[in-house]
């Protein structure tokens, strides 16, 4: 049975190089609000927007200028009442050249329409794709959530993540 993952694809006017940089430069287009290294094989950040989402992800593949894959570690939503779904999941970012430049082909395995945040996830990877990585791309400034001040610890134990 087919899980049909929540996958999103855009094309742009640039190098694989200029997207896949743009798509690692994760603060330029999902959140300022990260703790960590997003650019490397093996490394580790949190990400959080406000009480409703913190998750930890580990960049598992890193290809310069065709892949990266992340693997959600661990995850909270405050909107959900089973906080495993987007745990063990994997984030694929796949570029490949096309004429008149790039495309970027964002899959988000394991996130699928059966699950109780796909409605809220598709439509805010939708944006964050579409959108603020798109503008990250073509115009060098995305529209990622802003810096909030910083992550708060008591919500780090809470949900047991730690920074990496």
């Amino acid at each position: 049975m087919e899980q049909n993952n929540f996958t999103t694809t855009i094309r742009v006017a640039a190098s694989p190089e200029q997207v896949f940089n743009a798509v690692t430069n994760v603060r330029g287009w999902w959140s300022e609000e990260l703790e960590g290294s997003t650019t490397q094989l093996n490394d580790v950040f949190l990400y959080h927007y406000k009480q409703v989402h913190i998750c930890k992800i580990q960049l598992i593949e890193v290809v310069p200028n065709k892949r990266v894959v992340w693997l959600v570690l661990d995850n909270y939503f405050d909107f959900i009442s089973d906080q495993n779904e987007w745990k063990d999941t994997n984030v694929i970012f796949d570029i490949s050249s096309v004429y008149g430049g790039t495309q970027l082909q964002f899959t988000h395995q394991g996130l699928v329409p059966a699950d109780e945040c796909y409605p809220i996830c598709h439509d805010a990877w939708t944006n964050y794709i579409q959108n603020s990585l798109y503008q990250l791309i073509t115009t060098g400034k995305g529209t990622p959530n802003p810096r909030e001040g910083g992550f708060n610890e008591e919500l780090l134990k809470k949900w047991n993540l730690q920074p990496a």
